[in-house]
């Protein structure tokens, strides 16, 4: 399977092996010259409060929907060969993987670009819900601001 027929974007609870998802990614593709990825992973902290666990939710069919329309965007701006997102649901605890984007390309600045590219958009623009267990209870978790600041170095200038 190419890269080019490989889901781009996957939804689940279980783990995933980093390793061999990014040589999947870029199996029997010669133009691949760079390979960048980014894992994201459960904190033990988050704003000053100690994080037993948490939960993700989604809404399933439209947060593919989202992911791929993010990925989409990303291929309009590089030339990118593959684009993979691995987004785990459900009960999580701290040093879990969350998420991997991970994305190919004949040169590393385009990976690069891509790949920051899509995380950023996928902490603010992709319909995931988190939960986080503390010392306190309970408590949903809103996006951040420096979230939202991260995205503004990806606008266009109006034409």
């Amino acid at each position: 399977m190419t890269s080019s027929s490989m889901q781009q974007v996957r939804i689940q609870t279980e783990d995933f092996d980093v390793a061999g998802e990014l040589a999947q990614l870029r199996a029997g593709d010669a133009r691949v010259g760079g390979i960048v990825s980014f894992v994201g992973t459960v904190r033990d902290l988050n704003e000053g409060a100690a994080i037993s666990s948490m939960e993700l939710e989604h809404y399933p069919g439209m947060t593919e929907q989202s992911i791929q329309a993010i990925i989409d965007q990303a291929r309009l701006r590089w030339p990118l060969y593959g684009a993979l997102v691995i987004h785990r649901v459900g009960p999580l605890q701290p040093m879990d993987q969350i998420v991997l984007v991970a994305v190919t390309s004949a040169h590393r600045g385009e990976a690069f670009a891509a790949c920051e590219f899509i995380i950023d958009y996928l902490k603010t623009e992709a319909p995931f819900w988190k939960k986080e267990e503390t010392p306190e209870g309970a408590r949903w978790v809103d996006a951040r601001v420096s979230d939202d600041q991260a995205l503004r170095k990806w606008a266009l200038p109006d034409m």
